[in-house]
């Protein structure tokens, strides 16, 4: 992109045709209105965190973490493609800003969804806002199928496989009993195909720019922990209200800010996530959806806690415990997975995190010795010396000879 192209992108013109970035462009990093498109999916993440909340603290965990999967994958799914479209294909004038707008209508619209999709099974209004936002996708890659001929096969063999998927969903909400779960899965899987089947079936692979695409997932990790982090303080401030500050509220309280500040310190250690092939940067992206999913249902386990620390939870302590411990668990493992999947991390990580993840798991067996409160915040421990390990291990490749 030249220097006036970049310039028109960031005062944001009225009409630009719409070209392939640079992948190798300098300087490429996240812009304004991508931090807003965040802003609005963090929205849905909390909506959907807090509803796997109340059914944690209902007793009710089945059909909380079946519905909970159901959702994130719509918020997440709906985010992953349009910051790889974006990494691409940002042009930043005024249709560009405008569908990007109907994209951030329509996961407001799925987000006010939530509650009716957990409480009752009615998926409707989380349908209408999904199938809004991938009706705003499709129009961008028709418009970058007109203006980029180059890419145009690609770009069409996305329109119209995003089409399709649009269309399965909206007859799903008329199948009901066994075919439902069964129809979800296969419209997950066809919505999974689609940026596979659009850059290996031939042509020019969309230029997505690797550093852009690993900041971008950065930033919506430490969004989606920013949400922990907000929850975590409104059950602080509830159970504040009813009984006064307490050794277990204060434990679960500072169990759960090191757990946040060290599971952030251990997804940004080591280098940058090395994305040098399409296949390696689409599983290392695909794996996010477990990743993010376990960090924002941290917060709901962290909530969960502290209801059942004040008695206003159907969980024993030790459900509650594992609420808290097994998203730990999750995070560390995907973690390793995708450190190693890109050159990250430390020599050992794997080992490292997963040392970790096995007390952070027996930790979560652990209430009846350590109580609830001293449970969690020994989980905050174990992440923290998993942290100083990987830290140090790091230190002492930088330091050996090559």
């Amino acid at each position: 992109m030249s220097g006036d192209d970049g310039l028109a992108a960031r005062t944001g013109t009225l009409r630009r045709v719409m070209r392939a970035r640079d992948p190798a462009e300098e300087h490429r990093s996240a812009t304004p209105l991508e931090l807003l498109f965040d802003l609005t999916f963090v929205v849905a993440v909390s909506q959907a965190a807090a509803q796997l909340h109340h059914a944690l603290a209902e007793g009710h965990v089945g059909d909380g973490l079946i519905g909970y999967a159901a959702v994130f994958f719509a918020v997440w799914w709906a985010w992953m493609n349009f910051t790889w479209f974006a990494s691409a294909y940002d042009t930043d004038d005024a249709p560009y800003r405008l569908l990007t707008l109907l994209q951030m209508a329509g996961v407001l619209v799925l987000a006010a969804g939530v509650p009716d999709a957990f409480q009752d099974g009615d998926f409707s209004v989380v349908v209408i806002g999904y199938v809004l936002m991938r009706l705003a996708l499709i129009a961008q890659w028709l418009r970058a199928a007109a203006e980029h001929p180059e890419g145009r096969g690609t770009a069409l063999r996305y329109a119209a496989g995003i089409t399709v998927a649009q269309a399965g969903w909206i007859a799903r909400l008329w199948t009901s009993g066994a075919w439902a779960p069964a129809t979800f899965v296969l419209l997950v899987a066809a919505e999974l195909a689609v940026p596979a089947w659009a850059e290996f079936r031939g042509g020019r692979p969309t230029t997505w720019h690797p550093r852009h695409i690993a900041e971008r997932y950065g930033l919506f990790t430490i969004i989606v922990l920013g949400e922990v982090i907000l929850a975590s303080l409104t059950a602080v401030q509830s159970a504040l209200g009813d009984h006064g500050l307490s050794a277990t509220v204060l434990l679960i309280a500072l169990g759960g800010l090191l757990l946040v500040f060290a599971l952030w310190w251990l997804y940004f250690t080591g280098g940058e996530a090395e994305l040098a092939t399409l296949r390696t940067a689409l599983t290392w992206g695909y794996g996010h959806y477990a990743l993010f999913a376990a960090l924002a249902a941290l917060g709901s386990g962290l909530e969960a806690a502290l209801d059942a620390a004040e008695h206003h939870a159907h969980l024993s302590e030790r459900s509650a415990a594992l609420a808290v411990a097994l998203p730990v668990v999750a995070v560390l493992l995907l973690l390793g997975a995708v450190h190693r999947m890109t050159g990250a991390g430390a020599v050992g990580h794997g080992l490292l995190v997963s040392a970790g993840a096995l007390v952070v798991l027996a930790l979560g067996f652990s209430p009846a010795l350590f109580g609830l409160g001293g449970a969690v915040f020994a989980m905050g421990l174990a992440v923290a010396a998993t942290l100083a390990a990987n830290v140090a291990a790091l230190r002492h490749r930088a330091r050996s000879p090559r």
